[in-house]
C-alpha cells in the first residue's frame, strides 16, 4: 500500500489515474495533454503499473494502459478505516472537552448542564450566554 500512496502523491500521476477512471487509454493519448516528454510520461506509468494502480498491454506498437481498481479500493479502505478511528478519537475529546449535551440536558456522565448550554443548533441565544463578569482596570489598585 505505501507504493499506492507514493504514486499519488504526485500531481502527475494523479491526473493520469483520474483519466484512466473514464477508460483504457494509449500511452500517445495520455502524454498528448502533458507538457513533457514522452520517456518522462512512461516514467511516471511505470511507477503506476509498479504500484498496482494500472495495469498496461502491448499489442503491435500501440500500449494501452487500465486502471486496476483493486489497489484503489485497497487504499479507500485503508482511509476509511483511519477516518472512522479519528472520528472515534475526536467525539471522546469533544465529550471530555464539552461534556454537556447541546440541549442543555445531563451529560452521559450525570453532571449536569449549566445555563449557558449551547442551543440545539449549536448557537448561544443571548438567555443562554454566561453572565459578564466586571474585571477591575489595570491600573486600579483593587
Amino acid at each position: 500500500m505505501d507504493r499506492v500512496f507514493q504514486a499519488l502523491a504526485d500531481t502527475t500521476r494523479r491526473g493520469l489515474v483520474e483519466r484512466l477512471v473514464a477508460g483504457p487509454a494509449s500511452v500517445g493519448e495520455l502524454a498528448g495533454p502533458l507538457a513533457m516528454s514522452l520517456p518522462a510520461v512512461m516514467q511516471h506509468l511505470k511507477v503506476l503499473e509498479t504500484s498496482g494502480l494500472i495495469s498496461t498491454e502491448k499489442v503491435g506498437r500501440v500500449r494501452t494502459c487500465r486502471i486496476e481498481p483493486t489497489a484503489l479500493r485497497a487504499a479507500e479502505r485503508w482511509l476509511s478505516q483511519q477516518r472512522t478511528a479519528w472520528e472515534i478519537r475526536l467525539d471522546r475529546l469533544g465529550a471530555v472537552l464539552m461534556p454537556d449535551t447541546p440541549d442543555g440536558t445531563a451529560a452521559p456522565d450525570g453532571t449536569a448542564a449549566p445555563d449557558h448550554a449551547l442551543a440545539t443548533d449549536g448557537t448561544r441565544t443571548p438567555e443562554q450566554a454566561p453572565p459578564v463578569q466586571a474585571t477591575p482596570d489595570e491600573g486600579d489598585p483593587r
